[in-house]
């Protein structure tokens, strides 16, 4: 695992093609790539910076759990819109690290994930609990530089 320390804050790209006019979703040897658009920028401030996984890993609508500095997880979800998020894996209900493995949606054009115990849906941009607003789960900064994500944690 690699961790970098950086105060610079993440660039969100925002093209829907390239120059000549072609998706960039999509290389010319058909493989599937991805145009970073982190779920949730950063907030001002020094990040320490943990590499997490290659992008290429994560599939759209299916979440990857992430080993983070100090025994953490993060649960990572790229969106069919090629959006990233990084929530805590540890469901605040049951107790166990599994909402990286819980079903994505929308619920009113909010990006959810449901936990696969006890189903309760939780926001991917705020971490809020859909079901009781007395909870939530901590959601991290997420970056990807030279293909690989990076997820932001207070310095």
């Amino acid at each position: 695992m690699t961790t970098i320390t950086d105060t610079t804050p993440a660039t969100e790209i925002t093209e829907t093609t390239d120059a000549a006019g072609r998706d960039p979703h999509i290389t010319t040897t058909g493989r599937r790539s991805v145009v970073v658009r982190p779920g949730i920028l950063p907030p001002a401030g020094p990040k320490v910076w943990v590499d997490a996984c290659h992008v290429d890993r994560l599939v759209p609508g299916r979440g990857v759990a992430v080993l983070l500095p100090g025994a953490r997880q993060a649960a990572l979800f790229l969106q069919p819109t090629g959006m990233i998020y990084a929530l805590d894996n540890l469901d605040p209900f049951s107790g166990a690290a599994v909402l990286s493995r819980g079903l994505t949606g929308d619920h009113g054009g909010e990006p959810t994930v449901a936990s696969p115990l006890l189903k309760q849906v939780f926001s991917l941009r705020t971490g809020r609990c859909l079901d009781d607003d007395a909870v939530a789960v901590a959601t991290y900064s997420v970056r990807v530089v030279d293909g690989v994500v990076r997820v932001g944690l207070t310095a």
